[in-house]
């Protein structure tokens, strides 16, 4: 008789329930569907079951997906392991909270909350339920982020970062500025420097390990919708070590997705990094102790450039995380991941301190730990 004992048997999937039908989530949707067997859509909750029928069939959903027609009955729905929430962020707080509520795990999309102390509501009610919490920052987990972070972390490449620089802006059309909910003062009253902004802040964020800077001060010259939401806006960050960073963010300029990080010995550059130019595919460049070639005619060397491939893109990545973190809970007795509350928490502190500096005549403002 053989006395090798029989292969572990697959995690059962994460089951999702998708909570609304915003644009997002038939990212998400798709996302869920290549992390399987991973992760699996279970049902999808809408304010009408036609409107949750219609997102199903157009986002080829399985024909096994529950259609409930209210968010109250998707968090009713024993068999969902997990709740994606992508509603307006003013309603995150009500409907984060309630799944959390009813054991559900919360991953959330970005920006999580309209200030700290909303946001401070939903992690609680993760943490006193013993759910896992994740906001929706795809970046951060294509493996060129992990690349870049070994670089950033070799002192003899980059050196001590002093400098960073982020941007994010497109160029919204007229439908979006009169209509889309990111302009609409109750339901996403951040605007650009919740959309893009949140982005430009984790980018900076991340480049310093997450060490919160000492203070912020906006840039002067917002451009504000007639409601007075945000279209463009930015700020620089100051640490006490003399550090400094700046972002500008807009939904009225060329797509771009930049950051700059420079240290002592060299700069890291990326030119796409919300959202890759190519789906599997992500570059970027890196000069190391760069000099000017002789008669000041060129560089010397010349900047390394990079491309880490992925097989799934990073929103599937992401997905695929944060199932890791939920089966361990839900079948290894294993603890909520708070690495991830905590980067979000961060996120939104610095993006409250930029708001307050916006909304005080650009003065600076502290940044509460």
């Amino acid at each position: 008789m053989s006395s090798a004992t029989a292969p572990e048997p697959e995690p059962r999937p994460v089951r999702f329930g998708i909570m609304g039908c915003a644009s997002i989530a038939r990212k998400l949707a798709r996302a869920m569907l290549l992390a399987a067997p991973t992760a699996a859509v279970a049902a999808v909750g809408s304010r009408s079951e036609g409107k949750a029928r219609l997102f199903a069939a157009d986002n080829g959903l399985p024909a096994a997906t529950r259609l409930h027609g209210s968010y109250e009955a998707l968090l009713d729905d024993p068999d969902v392991d997990a709740v994606y929430l992508p509603l307006p962020t003013s309603l995150h707080v009500r409907w984060a909270v309630a799944a959390a509520g009813r054991g559900k795990h919360v991953l959330l999309e970005k920006p999580t909350a309209l200030c700290a102390a909303d946001l401070d509501a939903i992690l609680a009610a993760c943490e006193e339920n013993g759910v896992q919490f994740m906001d929706s920052t795809m970046w951060m987990h294509h493996p060129r982020t992990a690349k870049m972070r070994e670089l950033l972390d070799d002192r003899s490449t980059i050196g001590d970062v002093r400098v960073i620089n982020s941007l994010f802006s497109f160029r919204a059309n007229e439908d979006f500025l009169q209509n889309d909910i990111r302009v609409k003062p109750d339901l996403d009253a951040l605007g650009a420097l919740g959309d893009a902004g949140w982005y430009c802040i984790r980018a900076i964020l991340w480049a310093v390990d997450y060490s919160l800077p000492r203070n912020v001060v906006a840039l002067r010259d917002p451009v504000k919708n007639q409601a007075g939401v945000l279209l463009a806006c930015g700020a620089t960050l100051y640490w006490a070590d003399g550090k400094v960073a700046t972002f500008h963010c807009s939904f009225l300029t060329n797509l771009t997705m930049d950051i700059t990080v420079i240290g002592t010995n060299g700069t890291l550059h990326v030119t796409d990094f919300v959202i890759p130019y190519e789906e599997k595919s992500g570059p970027f460049s890196v000069a190391s102790e760069s000099n000017f070639a002789e008669l000041h005619t060129g560089w010397v060397p010349q900047p390394s450039r990079h491309v880490v491939a992925t097989e799934l893109p990073q929103e599937a990545l992401m997905i695929q995380e944060f199932c890791r973190l939920v089966q361990g809970i839900r079948d290894g007795g294993a603890g909520v991941e708070r690495k991830w509350p905590a980067i979000t928490r961060k996120t939104q502190v610095v993006m409250d301190a930029v708001k307050t500096s916006i909304d005080n005549g650009f003065q600076s403002v502290d940044v509460a730990s």
